[in-house]
């Protein structure tokens, strides 16, 4: 969502230092799903796939307050959930994170 708001030219300066910074260390500091397996995030095999990081990479989910933050400066309503269980069908992992498919709502 912020990589959104950053296309649209709609982040302060402040606010797209932080994301450039941020994105260039996830990238760097983890795998990303998408080079590992193209289809990963193919809306026609994996519909609404979603990362989620691990409970052990505190590392990476102590920098998500940032982005939080610009969301809620935007007026952008989210949440940061945690989960015990695997919140859908898991399709990718690694020792970072697991991309899953959530069941169709009933």
């Amino acid at each position: 969502m912020v990589n959104m708001l950053a296309k649209r030219g709609q982040l302060t300066p402040e606010q797209e230092r932080f994301r450039r910074i941020t994105n260039d260390w996830y990238e760097a500091a983890y795998p990303d799903p998408n080079t590992v397996d193209p289809r990963v995030y193919d809306p026609d095999v994996n519909p609404g796939a979603v990362a989620w990081f691990r409970a052990g990479a505190t590392q990476l989910i102590e920098r998500v307050d940032g982005y939080l933050d610009i969301l809620a400066a935007h007026g952008v309503a989210c949440v940061r959930l945690e989960s015990i269980e695997l919140p859908g069908r898991l399709i990718y992992q690694d020792r970072f994170q697991v991309v899953v498919v959530a069941p169709p709502a009933r």
